[in-house]
């Protein structure tokens, strides 16, 4: 089975974070937080900055990192791993994604999430200390 390291931003404000929603793909309409794989030698907090700026044409900062994550897909092995995160500079725009929305804590069942994001959003509701 493939391995696939990917990052992702759980970008937060105001006591809300940021999930996107798959506009393509085999998991389109599946929501996520945003990021991508990482790049030989990279490391994970510049691999969802890289991602972030790429994607959604923003600038973030990394605050911490949140958790990784193991999950087998049926086609692949996914560790990602997670970092909180907020917006530095500029716009969080759509190039890739079909929508986006700023969830509190008590709305983060309200969207289907990707399998592995699901133990992110475990994660997050386990350490109100996180302050999102």
């Amino acid at each position: 089975m493939r391995n696939i390291r990917v990052s992702a931003a759980v970008i937060h404000s105001g006591g809300k974070v940021y999930a996107t929603r798959r506009g393509r793909g085999e998991w389109k309409g599946f929501w996520e937080f945003p990021g991508g794989k990482q790049e030989e030698g990279e490391s994970g907090e510049a691999a969802a900055v890289r991602e972030i700026r790429e994607e959604l044409g923003a600038s973030i900062a990394i605050e911490r990192f949140l958790c990784t994550v193991e999950h087998d897909y049926p086609d692949f092995h996914l560790t990602m791993d997670c970092y909180l995160a907020n917006v530095s500079a500029g716009r969080l725009t759509l190039t890739e994604h079909s929508d986006a929305r700023w969830l509190g804590i008590g709305e983060l069942d309200s969207v289907g999430w990707l399998p592995a994001d699901i133990k992110v959003v475990e994660e997050i509701k386990k350490h109100p200390e996180y302050e999102i």
